[in-house]
């Protein structure tokens, strides 16, 4: 069973990994790595501060202590596991679209995919708008996918990886709502029952969108001018 799995997952992986050229590499290296992301995070800071007020801090608490307990989880199943990447898999290495970087030695599961989802789990629950819920998940789904393209991940590590994210988002959600109403002075307003206006998730919706068509437009220039 785990061997026929195995080739599944092996098979999915060449068919996703095999999109590829040279402007998508550089754009998936890009959208790959967090730091990247900076002026995203940002844009929530600033907003979250504003509509939650003093519950910011404990909102900023959970949502470092998701990404803590979602990155680390991770890093402990790959170490007992020992699931090797792709990129490191000798049955497989050679047949993989690898950009840059092989990654560490073992995969299953993938950080990006299960911390990702837990923020953007937490996030659409503070924000309560399907704007805002769109454009997260579609933010974490590119994320995800961007490990499979660079051939760090099998498609099992990301989805094992949205499960964990998913799990983890939940159990901080429930433990942040506890919390609120264990701590007297944590008082209006209510994180269950506050929203975000669509004008105000647009701000949010505004920033990746920005982001996005800017990477790609200097990526393209870039490739234009024989700079990459």
């Amino acid at each position: 069973m785990i061997s026929f799995l195995n080739e599944i997952d092996q098979s999915l992986l060449l068919f996703l990994n095999g999109f590829h050229n040279a402007f998508w590499d550089m754009i998936m290296l890009l959208i790959t790595r967090k730091e990247i992301w900076v002026p995203l995070y940002v844009a929530f800071g600033i907003l979250l501060l504003k509509k939650y007020r003093i519950k910011f801090i404990l909102i900023l608490g959970m949502l470092v202590l998701a990404l803590v307990i979602s990155d680390q989880f991770s890093v402990l199943i790959k170490e007992s596991v020992q699931r090797l990447r792709p990129t490191h898999d000798p049955e497989i290495s050679h047949l993989v679209h690898n950009v840059f970087r092989k990654g560490g030695l073992h995969g299953f599961f993938s950080s990006h995919a299960s911390n990702t989802i837990a923020i953007a789990y937490l996030t659409s629950r503070l924000f309560k708008n399907k704007w805002f819920t769109l454009t997260i998940f579609v933010w974490a789904a590119v994320v995800s996918y961007s490990r499979i393209y660079l051939g760090v991940h099998y498609p099992f590590d990301v989805l094992t990886g949205v499960i964990w994210g998913f799990v983890t988002g939940y159990g901080i959600w429930q433990l942040m709502l506890y919390l609120e109403k264990k701590i007297s002075w944590f008082n209006q307003p209510v994180i269950a029952q506050t929203r975000f206006s669509t004008g105000e998730s647009m701000y949010i919706v505004t920033t990746f969108i920005i982001m996005m068509v800017t990477m790609l437009l200097v990526v393209s220039r870039l490739q234009h001018y024989n700079f990459l």
